[in-house]
């Protein structure tokens, strides 16, 4: 019997069917992969299953109202009219495949085509219900785990190969002796030079305790070096940075993701900053893609009062009767709060980042969310496979459905493109926000009044209360972020003339950046010149570095604290000139007098400051970074 509960009412076999049809098709799939000649024979049953259990499956979902009163009837049969429908289909597909399989030019790679064939029924029913074959059904698990098992390193594919951005403390890779800007050209005796990020992480992580081995290039050095490095666990913490931003507040990166260990990460942080004297908080889920439920409950739980609603979850079999979660907080911090979050928070970040915004508890700034208002349970199939499958979706405390349209069908503009948040009018610096939330472009959005009397609209995920956004990229900048890394690969190795003492032998962990720490002065900014002059490949001249000389200063500056400190001291300084964490301070006191208006059950009216933005105004987005991979 497939790993899930039996299915006890005739309702329940629509929400249940796109599971049991992966069950099926996935032991189907692993025997066929037996033989080639199997393959080809039950390739046509396999994608003949896939379109009539989607057609069995649409008809249930379309019926599923009137046959929840028809308690008597068999769970399994299915209506004249969809047998009719199965089989015409099934014909017609038929068919298609005996073309394919009489006249297609190449061989067709049966194990895939199955695959396909059983994520594009799921892709009909919502972009988030997905199909994992083993490998990556392994890494969500271990994402979920908060550890995983490889090396510790973080790498990034730069314009000529994958290179190593950081290395993680006390990991493999920090024991081996492996170094911020070691380009990666083999691994295991396979040339890795061509490589993207992804091929590099697949190919190194593995089990524990077993070895792998690397080949890289190294700035100052002529040969290549060698590393054998047994594999070992590797944290992959929800909070990837805390720290004290200015005097009295303090700092919260929570940006990894909600895992088992999400909420004890958060409490310790939390406790550590207050030691520092922190008196309020920006909390940051920007780029947060979400993760367990449970965690983001005891999340909020941490800020609301006990028993305030934070989620409601609503769906046709697990959550037939609408669930609320409440706060189980016995003990919630006061102090003022301010939550961060962009177009890629999703999920259970929302529902964090929701629960405070309805309630009043602080405040929301930065771009609207991603719209992810639907509930996946992760189903374990056969051979290690496995899918999420969505079963609920979930609202906020004041009822509002953030989850965003996709009824178009295009999982590409669901996933790349965000037409509201593009259609809204940038804020530019040191222009002041709105002073009551920006609203729904949609004419049809619902409105919902909240906490203090705000009003907020459903569906599109998050508007935040104050807009700050994320400022324009430019094919320049990118350019000089690349020539940046290049640089800076050669000065931690020791090899720029007169700048020898900024040589990074070993990396200093857990300290934050000093002023006088690695400082970019004008030697620097004139061997950088000097560079750009030399290397043609960066498609650079020193006028582009002139014209743009504080963000060159702010990226140099970035990657020699990240060769020398590591990862997350090198994201330090990128916050120190970030609009949106700027603003996020800026209004920490509205939102002290905004928590503190819920509570005492009085009319607020916000005036949002204007902050002083710094010298450096324009930005570059953290979309357009080159994707960094931890391995």
């Amino acid at each position: 019997m497939p790993p899930f509960k039996v299915i006890h009412k005739r309702a329940d076999v629509a929400s249940a069917l796109a599971a049991s049809l992966c069950y099926i098709l996935t032991s189907l799939a692993i025997e066929a992969a037996r033989t080639k000649d199997f393959m080809r024979r039950s390739f046509t049953f396999l994608a003949v299953l896939v379109i009539v259990a989607a057609t069995i499956a649409g008809g249930l979902s379309a019926k599923s109202a009137r046959r929840r009163s028809a308690s008597n009837s068999n769970a399994t049969a299915t209506s004249p009219a969809d047998k009719y429908e199965a089989d015409r289909i099934e014909n017609d597909y038929r068919e298609a495949i005996a073309t394919v399989e009489d006249r297609y030019a190449g061989e067709v790679d049966y194990e895939k085509a199955t695959q396909a064939a059983i994520q594009g029924m799921l892709f009909t029913l919502d972009p988030h219900s997905v199909y994992f074959p083993a490998a990556e059904f392994k890494k969500l698990k271990e994402d979920q785990a908060s550890s995983f098992y490889g090396i510790g390193v973080q790498i990034v594919r730069h314009d000529d190969g994958v290179y190593i951005q950081s290395v993680v403390e006390s990991t493999p890779a920090s024991r081996a002796g492996l170094r911020y800007g070691d380009r990666i050209v083999e691994v295991d005796g396979k040339d890795a030079r061509d490589w993207s990020s992804d091929q590099v992480s697949r190919n190194v992580r593995g089990a524990r305790g077993e070895s792998v081995m690397l080949k890289v290039e190294r700035a100052g050095q002529e040969a290549a070096v060698n590393f054998k490095i047994v594999r070992d666990a590797v944290p992959l913490p929800s909070i990837r940075n805390a720290f004290m931003l200015s005097p009295g507040t303090g700092y919260v990166g929570l940006v990894g993701g909600f895992q088992h260990t999400t909420d004890d990460e958060l409490r310790e942080s939390i406790s550590s900053l207050k030691k520092d004297g922190m008196r309020q908080l920006v909390l940051d889920l920007r780029n947060n893609p979400g993760g367990l439920l449970d965690q983001s409950i005891d999340v909020a739980s941490e800020f609301l009062p006990r028993e305030k609603v934070i989620i409601s979850v609503k769906g046709r079999s697990e959550y037939h009767d609408p669930v609320s979660y409440k706060s189980n907080g016995s003990d919630p911090e006061d102090l003022p709060l301010v939550v961060l979050i962009n177009r890629n928070t999703a999920s259970a970040s929302e529902i964090v980042a929701g629960a405070i915004q309805d309630h009043g508890r602080g405040l929301i700034v930065g771009e609207t969310s991603f719209g992810k208002g639907l509930v996946q349970h992760v189903f374990q199939l056969p051979y290690n496979h496995g899918l999420t499958l969505t079963t609920a979706r979930y609202y906020t405390p004041y009822g509002r459905s953030l989850q965003r349209d996709y009824s178009s069908g295009s999982i590409y503009d669901y996933y790349a493109r965000h037409d509201q948040n593009d259609n809204q009018q940038a804020i530019q610096p040191g222009q002041p926000s709105p002073a009551e939330p920006a609203q729904s472009r949609s004419t049809n959005a619902p409105a919902f009044r909240t906490a203090a009397g705000r009003v907020f609209y459903g569906g599109g995920g998050i508007t935040p209360d104050i807009e700050a956004r994320a400022l324009s990229a430019s094919v320049v900048r990118g350019r000089l972020i690349e020539a940046a890394f290049y640089f800076t690969r050669e000065l931690a190795a020791g090899t720029v003339l007169g700048l020898e003492s900024y040589r990074v032998d070993k990396v200093i962990y857990n300290r934050g950046p000093r002023a006088t720490d690695f400082p970019v002065n004008d030697r620097v900014l004139e061997a950088f010149r000097n560079y750009i002059r030399k290397d043609a490949t960066r498609h650079l001249v020193v006028t582009q570095v002139d014209a743009d000389l504080d963000f060159v200063k702010l990226r140099l500056r970035e990657e020699i604290i990240t060769a020398a400190f590591g990862a997350d001291a090198g994201q330090r300084v990128l916050l120190e000139s970030d609009p949106q964490a700027l603003r996020a301070v800026g209004v920490l006191p509205d939102a002290k007098r905004l928590a503190e208006a819920v509570r005492n059950g009085t009319p607020i009216s916000l005036n949002f400051r204007t902050v002083r933005w710094p010298s450096f105004v324009r930005g570059i987005p953290e979309s357009e970074e080159p994707d960094q991979i931890l391995v």
